[in-house]
């Protein structure tokens, strides 16, 4: 059985100090890539329901809720100061391709990944405001 999956994944990966063709190599970048990008849009997908469930967590007045997931928006602003603005699956995505448009890093319309803090960052703010007023009501 192993020897049967090393024969089918070997060509793909190389040797050990085998030399691996170019079009390997560019076969290898492509689905690392794409690997990245499907990591990176799932993280996105929670951070986003994160931010848009915080004022709907507040108005149902469970606040324990909200808490943990203002914790875990402010978790991702901590990262992102670490790497002065760059999400770091931008900067691992980086490394496979020369492409460096908007959404080259993460499967979003273009739009919204230029757009993508300005948007979450005025829904974060707003659904913190609503926990406010949930919490001193």
């Amino acid at each position: 059985m192993l020897t049967r999956v090393s024969q089918l994944i070997m060509p793909y990966i190389g040797y050990v100090g085998q030399k691996v063709s170019p079009k390997i190599k560019a076969r290898r970048a492509d689905s690392t890539l794409a690997v990245i990008r499907l990591f990176h849009t799932v993280v996105w997908a929670v951070l986003a329901g994160c931010i848009v469930g915080l004022p709907v967590v507040a108005l149902m007045n469970r606040l324990d809720w909200a808490a943990a997931l203002t914790f875990v928006v402010f978790a991702e602003c901590g990262v992102l100061v670490l790497y002065e603005g760059e999400c770091p699956m931008t900067l691992l995505a980086a490394r496979y391709t020369d492409d460096r448009a908007d959404n080259f890093d993460i499967y979003l319309p273009r739009w919204l990944a230029l757009r993508n803090k300005a948007i979450f960052g005025a829904l974060f703010i707003g659904g913190e405001f609503v926990v406010l007023w949930c919490w001193l009501a």
